[in-house]
């Protein structure tokens, strides 16, 4: 195969796997660190300049040191053809890494970026090792017609991703005989999770079990082993979770029907379904996976991602104890904004005294410190207007109309309470506003700047260049 095909499979691979992740974890780069023979230098395929800031490290582990290049496997251990001895994440600050080597390339390092908010990075990695091996078949293959069929199986990966990874994890941590079948659990999670019930989304604990571990299962109920109620029937399965909703009972399969309801503790070989309305979470052994909504899994974890804010807390003159407990209770208000799915706005303000702000004053200011209070500030978020809170943690406003003049960073592609809050911002300083939008964004505004925009970044370029040699990459 010449160059210019393998930079093709190279740059498929790379699109295939950015694209996937994208969908799965939001807005994802990914590169790749590789060497295609023993005696090659590590070339470096990163279009949208994912590794930046880490040329320190990478220059330390792959020019200045060639244990990379020793610690290699013979290939006369390389008995199957699709056989990979995987290189392990290089735990880089923000970095998700996973690589292997194969007969057909002898080193590869794929890299993606660690959202905030993963539930685990379990299912990425599996994706990442999944690029290693279509790599090394494209490599393999003379034939250039089916290497683009590898873009299109890393796009649409995630529900393999999850599988495998829950797999593998069975494996290790129960044994290889283990009789529970995966694909089909995750089918009837997602079937069950798009069933409405009189136009209800499903609430309530799904737990698949490994068959020999329902004797230590207290089960409330059991229905007959003559009665099946097959987990394929999600409209059944969806009818029955009424019974466990909004209590601590779980609904208890054993991977292919329904065996009862059941109560307590629950054996650490199973995967569990937590039905939340329009999203849910998936755990393994008690341990979180990834979230699901709208008919397929995600990474996150669903809560807001308030990074900038935190940074701009921390950053502040406000004492650490008091700008923590401060981020605390806004972050508590955004969640609960975001699970409700209504708008609000919050204005954090530094000022003393405050800044007036037109709106529904209140006769003494509340201590959102007191549970009871918080969980009204909760509750006065709904109410069109934002909250007016102090960097003395009181509540001292909320239904609050934020004004101000025109100015350029205005985006009328957003709403009005996005654009009253760049005009309000520009014109009084030392204060912050959050915004959250009805479909769940959050953003961070200050001095009529957003923050923490939505992440963009060029397209794969459409002509396909040959990739440096990291020495190459280091000098540019």
């Amino acid at each position: 195969m010449n160059h210019s095909i393998k930079n093709l499979c190279i740059y498929h691979v790379l699109d295939g796997l950015a694209e996937g992740l994208s969908h799965y974890s939001g807005p994802s780069r990914a590169a790749l660190l590789y060497a295609e023979k023993p005696d090659d230098k590590i070339q470096v395929c990163d279009p949208q300049r994912l590794l930046e800031g880490h040329e320190p490290v990478l220059k330390k582990l792959y020019v200045t040191s060639d244990g990379w290049r020793r610690e290699a496997p013979s290939t006369l251990n390389f008995k199957l053809f699709g056989q990979i001895y995987p290189e392990r994440n290089l735990q880089l600050a923000g970095l998700i890494s996973f690589g292997g080597r194969t007969q057909s390339m002898f080193y590869q390092m794929w890299f993606t970026e660690h959202h905030p908010d993963m539930c685990s990075i379990g299912p990425t990695e599996r994706w990442l090792e999944h690029a290693v091996s279509l790599l090394a078949h494209d490599f393999a293959n003379e034939d250039a017609f089916y290497t683009r069929n590898s873009r299109y199986v890393l796009r649409e990966y995630a529900t393999h991703a999850v599988r495998d990874f829950i797999r593998d994890d069975l494996n290790i941590k129960f044994g290889w005989d283990t009789s529970m079948e995966v694909y089909p659990i995750l089918d009837t999670i997602l079937g069950v999770s798009k069933t409405r019930e009189e136009g209800a989304w499903p609430r309530g604990l799904l737990a698949f079990v490994e068959p020999d571990s329902l004797p230590e299962i207290h089960f409330l109920i059991r229905f007959p082993s003559l009665d099946i109620l097959k987990v394929s029937n999600y409209k059944h399965v969806r009818k029955l979770l009424l019974a466990v909703e909004n209590s601590d009972r779980k609904l208890v399969s054993d991977g292919r029907k329904i065996i009862g309801i059941a109560s307590g503790e629950l054996p650490q070989c199973r995967i569990t379904a937590d039905f939340r309305g329009g999203h849910g979470f998936l755990r393994f052994a008690g341990e979180l996976v990834c979230s699901f909504s709208d008919g397929s899994f995600h990474s996150t974890t669903r809560k807001p991602n308030l990074v900038h804010l935190e940074e701009l807390l921390v950053t502040s003159s406000l004492d650490p104890a008091v700008s923590s407990l401060l981020f605390k209770i806004v972050s508590c208000i955004v969640e609960a904004a975001g699970e409700q799915k209504h708008g609000c706005s919050l204005v954090i303000d530094f000022n003393d005294p405050p800044v007036r702000i037109s709106g529904q004053q209140l006769e003494r200011p509340v201590d959102l410190q007191h549970e009871q209070y918080l969980e009204l500030a909760k509750s006065l978020a709904k109410v069109d207007g934002a909250l007016h809170i102090c960097s003395n943690l009181h509540l001292h406003g909320f239904a609050c109309l934020l004004d101000g003049r025109f100015i350029k960073t205005e985006d009328r592609a957003r709403g009005a309470r996005f654009n009253s809050a760049l005009r309000f911002t520009s014109e009084n300083p030392n204060l912050i506003v959050v915004v959250v939008s009805s479909d769940r964004p959050v953003s961070v505004i200050q001095g009529g700047v957003l923050l923490n925009p939505p992440r963009e970044w060029e397209p794969f370029s459409l002509f396909v260049t040959p990739p440096p040699t990291l020495e190459e990459w280091l000098r540019r």
